[in-house]
């Protein structure tokens, strides 16, 4: 995108100032020697930082702006603030895969040696190393995210699969599915959660999008990795559901919310998604749209496998905070972020927002056990689970794999690989568009 590095002018009415003291309101410039302006990705971020400028005893203060829903539109609003390098920003919510974007434009102060370490103690290594670019640290964690295999047991013995004795694979599950008259739900569409797909069956394959050092070189001098047998094997997978009995209705055009209608639906049997559908069910329970039992007929197990014999490498998602480069108020968010991103601060958001913490530490806290039976599961699988590339050029990556991978059904383990790997490199060095 062509960034626009003019500031903008926002409404008053935009604007809800959190002040210690509790104190909400609308005033002028940027709020003050201690008032940190705070981009915040989701409304729970908001109850925490009411605690925490409480808890400051009058040390900082919060003013509160809420970012777009979408990744997309999180991305474009605080490129085009930082770009115009405005300094009522202080601490941004950044969705890992744009952080290294912001890090290599000289967006974002990082993190001192002393502060990486404090920050990543006690970490799961997929919020770690999607915070991490050229080994600096430039977001704190705030909560991580990974997917699971999800599944009815009612139709685990006509499908003949059993998690429970030992990993599945992606092609148990397509042949089981069939055979049991049920669906797969995954996400087709063309977006974000195409590439979340695509990055995770070329990892559990073994490969890689880009190429080890991609990230230390030129846009033109980057390339990938799809061209191989870990492509191949992503695409056949994906080719294979697409056109499989197993595949839901719409399947080219679902996304999270599709993948858990599927699979809440009569014919619903398996799905891979977030943890957040787990509250999600009973968020339906309680509206009458899925029966009171429901959540009974429901599993959990590790993220399927491409090879039955090699780990998979599950979706890796979350949120960091990271601090402006442009700031004038860079230690006290330091001194914020502290409160922000503790323990008892990542608890407090997993227990109402649902997002899994990035601290370890948390999921064996008794009220996360009881909330998440599957605690175990997802801290397992963030430990394991593999970033999307860590690369300042991930618009780009993301756009090129999201054309190249879509719709599913057309795909080919024969030509998509070199299709697609040409693609990238292409739109890397300007020969292309997408």
């Amino acid at each position: 995108m062509v960034l626009d590095r003019k500031p903008r002018r926002w409404a008053c009415g935009s604007v809800f100032v959190l002040l210690a003291s509790g104190l909400a309101g609308c005033g002028g410039g940027d709020g003050g020697a201690t008032t940190l302006t705070y981009y915040i990705a989701d409304a729970a971020q908001q109850d925490v930082a009411t605690r925490c400028a409480a808890e400051s005893g009058g040390a900082y203060a919060f003013n509160i702006q809420r970012l777009p829903n979408n990744a997309a539109g999180g991305r474009e609003q605080l490129l085009r603030r930082l770009a115009a390098e405005d300094r009522s920003l202080d601490i941004v919510s950044v969705d890992p895969p744009f952080m290294a974007e912001f890090a290599n434009a000289g967006f974002l102060r990082p993190f001192t040696p002393a502060e990486r370490e404090e920050f990543s103690a006690g970490v799961l290594d997929g919020p770690l190393l999607q915070s991490t670019f050229r080994d600096t640290l430039w977001s704190a964690p705030l909560y991580g995210n990974t997917q699971l295999l999800w599944y009815r047991k009612s139709v685990l013995a006509e499908a003949g699969i059993d998690p429970s004795a030992g990993p599945v694979t992606w092609d148990q599950l397509i042949e089981g599915a069939g055979r049991a008259g049920v669906t797969v739900a995954a996400q087709g569409r063309r977006n974000e959660s195409l590439m979340v797909w695509v990055n995770a069956l070329v990892a559990s394959a073994g490969g890689s999008i880009l190429q080890p050092g991609s990230e230390n070189v030129p846009a033109d001098q980057v390339r990938g990795g799809l061209n191989s047998e870990a492509g191949a094997q992503a695409a056949r997978i994906m080719h294979d559901l697409a056109v499989s009995p197993a595949a839901p209705a719409g399947f080219s055009t679902a996304g999270e919310e599709d993948s858990r209608a599927a699979f809440q639906a009569a014919d619903g049997g398996f799905m891979v998604n977030w943890p957040y559908v787990w509250a999600a069910f009973d968020s339906a329970i309680a509206e009458g749209s899925l029966p009171a039992g429901f959540k009974d007929d429901v599993g959990w197990a590790a993220y399927p496998r491409v090879d039955a014999g090699t780990e998979s490498a599950s979706p890796s998602g979350g949120l960091g905070l990271s601090i402006s480069a442009f700031s004038g108020r860079q230690d006290l968010a330091v001194q914020a972020i502290r409160c922000l991103a503790s323990a008892q601060s990542q608890t407090e958001f997993m227990k109402t927002a649902g997002n899994p913490a990035a601290l370890a530490s948390v999921f064996d806290d008794p009220g996360i056990r009881e909330m998440f039976p599957m605690a175990d599961e997802i801290r397992t699988g963030l430990d394991a689970a593999t970033p999307r590339p860590v690369s300042p050029y991930y618009g780009d990556v993301t756009g090129s794999i999201q054309t190249a991978f879509h719709p599913p059904g057309s795909l080919s383990p024969q030509t998509t690989p070199q299709e697609a790997n040409d693609l990238l490199e292409d739109v890397l060095s300007n020969k292309r568009l997408i």
